[in-house]
């Protein structure tokens, strides 16, 4: 197969659009639950609500078989405490994650009640959750009746208490493991809720881009009534109109990189994660908190690697680090202090840099991979490594260059790349407000996974969209029918075919780079007043003068115009936020050099940002507005039948 540059040297051309370009024509889908993102919980979500027998449809900007973030694997399947081997309280779990970092109680609550359940129907659809073939008998972690791999990195059972020194670093004392991670083989997650969702009679609209949500009557706020769609290959205008409409698409994940020559920009995520939901919702009237919080690890470079790129990070599991010299670390920068924990502790890191600067640690630091068992490598490199999404391709470029585990180390970037603390320690990220049904503040709109506020990982998307979906199907049963607003959608259409129109101009790699440096420039990791609203400025002077010079000549090079736009919302959305919010927090990674104190009383309360009539509001809600985790669960929830269902 020729490369892009060998393609246009022997043709002296770039090839023609594959596809007939059908800019404008419409087509409109009557359905009753729709769910825009097919990603883990949009899936999870279209399926939840097919189940309970009413019309779904899916829309979803890439193939459902491997979109999303989760799309190409996971490998732990986190905070399940009703699995059969746990040792903590689904309920008391929940508390303490909770309590541990600012959080949405009510998406943990449901990932710790329902995840084990979401698991096991994984399962039943042809998801491998087991070590069924025995391959790796003998692992730490490894339950030999129910032939589940518990994760050996996570946490200790006595007071639900971090503790970095319980033992070699890779493991915890199997009598303190927790048991509430488990490995699994997420490579085969996806194709099959591809499938299940063909199977109920989902209709499955891939390569289309959901761009803006349709209220009664047309009127910011009220209720939604269905979305809109642009058709990544043709070009086509879908119209849905529905009783519920699910937002499954996640935040803003490259507002502030834009570099193609280094991969595109830092970020663990899906390239077609651009804040279109959340964006969406903002205009539709919904209201978002944390968006101040929201953030990129590696800013302004292009060049930070991310989690995953070399041993002492996440799914390298028990990997043993070593200096340049051979000496062992004794810390274990795994991070395993929690369940669910991705990177080092911002303390246990200091302590390794500490050490470093002492002269105890000479740089670069090695991945022991002849050091371990030899189970134990297999399980983290042919599972662990193998099985999740950022990791795979990785593995298999090693593996293809010859790299063996039993005899070679592997390069830690630990400390060598720069900032290697994260720019925030335990805070959540920026998404739209919902209460116990997963509802946002409009009526018939309902968010899961990563749209929501503070999210967690791949297990808590697809418990939450299993959750969410059930919710949604049950409120259309008593939704009456209402009429789309035309004009509403034709200004959606002049606005999201106006790159079409014109031949000369500027395309979306431009525009996405000066959306990138302004957010470099003016909302990094310190933040002012003048900062932030030149910033503002900014991004507005991109509207007014790029903008209007945005070409597209085919319907993808459209999508990634109007994710452009989206992302400029975003960043909008976030600078607003960021001044709202008139006091510093370390925890968090918010620098605001004009209020540099923390102030615990602003802090202990979320932000909340919407537009009424076209203007922002900021206001507050309490730090725990959902009320008592267990008892607001149980009492949303009384018909839920699972392994701990509310009366078990």
């Amino acid at each position: 197969m020729a490369t892009w540059h060998e393609y246009l040297r022997d043709e002296g051309r770039p090839p023609a659009w594959p596809y007939q370009i059908q800019f404008g024509q419409e087509q409109l889908i009557e359905t009753d639950v729709l769910v825009i993102g097919g990603g883990i919980s949009g899936c999870w979500a279209a399926i939840a609500a097919a189940r309970q027998g009413v019309r779904v449809a899916l829309v979803e900007k890439g193939d459902v078989k491997r979109s999303g973030s989760g799309g190409p694997g996971c490998d732990h399947w986190c905070n399940a405490p009703a699995n059969p081997l746990s040792r903590v309280d689904p309920d008391e779990w929940a508390v303490h994650m909770a309590d541990r970092t600012y959080c949405n109680g009510i998406g943990l609550q449901i990932q710790n009640r329902e995840d084990f359940d979401t698991l096991l129907e994984m399962e039943q659809m042809g998801g491998k959750i087991r070590d069924t073939e025995d391959e790796f008998l003998g692992a730490e972690g490894r339950d030999d009746e129910t032939k589940f791999m518990i994760s050996p990195r996570y946490g200790t059972i006595h007071s639900y208490l971090p503790d970095p020194h319980m033992g070699e670093p890779g493991f915890n004392p199997p009598e303190k493991r927790n048991n509430v991670v488990i490995r699994v083989w997420g490579n085969t997650f996806k194709p099959v809720l591809k499938k299940e969702c063909k199977r109920l009679g989902v209709q499955v609209f891939d390569r289309v881009m959901g761009t803006s949500l349709l209220n009664e009557n047309g009127k910011q706020g009220a209720r939604v009534i269905g979305a809109t769609g642009l058709n990544g290959r043709t070009g086509e205008f879908l119209i849905f109109r529905a009783k519920a409409v699910i937002l499954a698409t996640a935040g803003a994940g490259s507002m502030w990189l834009m570099s193609m020559e280094h991969g595109g920009y830092s970020n663990m995520h899906s390239r077609n994660i651009n804040g279109d939901g959340s964006v969406m919702a903002w205009k539709a009237g919904a209201e978002l908190t944390m968006m101040e919080s929201t953030g990129v690890v590696g800013i302004a470079t292009g060049l930070k690697h991310k989690w995953y790129t070399g041993a002492g990070d996440a799914s390298y599991e028990n990997v043993p680090l070593v200096d340049a010299k051979g000496r062992r670390l004794p810390y274990p920068i795994q991070g395993w202090e929690d369940a669910g924990a991705m990177v080092p502790a911002p303390g246990t890191q200091e302590k390794v840099r500490e050490a470093i600067m002492r002269g105890e640690y000479e740089l670069p630091f090695y991945g022991d991979w002849p050091a371990m068992a030899e189970v134990e490598r297999r399980a983290t490199w042919n599972l662990m490594l193998t099985e999740e999404s950022t990791t795979r391709i990785m593995i298999k470029t090693m593996n293809e260059a010859g790299f063996d585990i039993n005899k070679d180390l592997q390069l830690s970037y630990k400390f060598i790349e720069g900032n290697s603390l994260p720019q925030w320690g335990s805070g959540g990220s920026g998404g739209l407000v919902v209460d116990w049904n997963l509802k946002t503040t409009v009526d018939g709109l309902y968010a899961v996974g990563t749209q929501m506020f503070c999210p967690e990982d791949h297990s808590y998307a697809a418990a939450t969209g299993r959750y969410g979906g059930r919710k949604a199907a049950a409120s259309v049963k008593d939704a009456g029918e209402f009429e789309l607003n035309r004009d509403q959608i034709e200004a959606e259409k002049k606005r999201i075919f106006a790159p079409t129109g014109r031949d000369r101009g500027i395309e979306w790699k431009e525009l996405h780079n000066g959306l990138s440096r302004a957010m470099q420039y003016f909302v990094s990791e310190y933040k002012t007043e003048t900062l932030l609203k030149m910033g503002l400025e900014e991004i507005e002077r991109l509207e007014a003068e790029a903008v209007p010079q945005l070409i597209a000549h085919d319907p993808h090079k459209l999508m990634r115009s109007i994710e452009d736009l989206s992302m400029m919302e975003y960043a909008k959305v976030i600078i607003h936020a960021s001044l709202a919010r008139k006091s510093s927090n370390p925890r968090m990674g918010f620098n605001r050099i004009d209020y540099p104190e923390y102030n615990q009383e602003e802090w202990e309360k979320f932000l909340t940002i919407k537009l009424v009539d076209d203007k922002v509001e900021t206001g507050y809600l309490p730090p725990r507005y959902w009320g008592d985790m267990k008892q607001q669960y149980e009492a949303y929830n009384k018909d839920y039948t699972g392994v701990y269902a509310p009366g078990n």
